[in-house]
């Protein structure tokens, strides 16, 4: 299906949009040492680092902590760095509605040890979005 088909297919009358929890830009830096430059410098604007990984860390604004910023310097178990996540209610719905509309899956649906079930899909513009849902206690 090409990109307009797909387009006007999930917006087709009937279909179901999913719940958008947030979305976040992914910046790949080079090492840890640019990792903590990034944190000092967004600190400037008010990030704060909420998350630590080695190789992510997302900072977030402590008035709104929706606004986030993620830092990679690799990806865990996916084949690229993903330009932005984007956190839905049901990754397993959005997931089989790109499928349908003949979208590019770039990482297979998948859980992840660190508690998110995702997969990374093509946009368009050849961007690459993680799709997420966290795993619910």
């Amino acid at each position: 299906m090409a990109p307009d088909e797909a387009h006007a297919h999930a917006h087709a009358p009937g279909h179901a949009h999913p719940h958008i929890r947030r979305a976040v830009p992914n910046v790949e830096v080079s090492d840890e040492a640019s990792m903590a430059a990034n944190r000092d410098f967004y600190g400037t604007l008010g990030f704060r680092e909420a998350i630590n990984m080695g190789w992510i860390m997302t900072l977030v604004s402590p008035s709104d902590p929706t606004a986030q910023i993620q830092f990679f310097t690799h990806e865990a178990t996916g084949p690229v760095v993903p330009d932005i996540s984007v956190e839905v209610d049901d990754v397993d719905a959005v997931y089989a509605a790109m499928r349908a509309a003949g979208a590019q899956i770039v990482h297979d649906l998948r859980d992840e040890e660190w508690g998110v079930r995702r997969f990374f899909v093509r946009d368009p513009q050849g961007k690459v979005v993680n799709v997420l849902t966290h795993a619910r206690p």
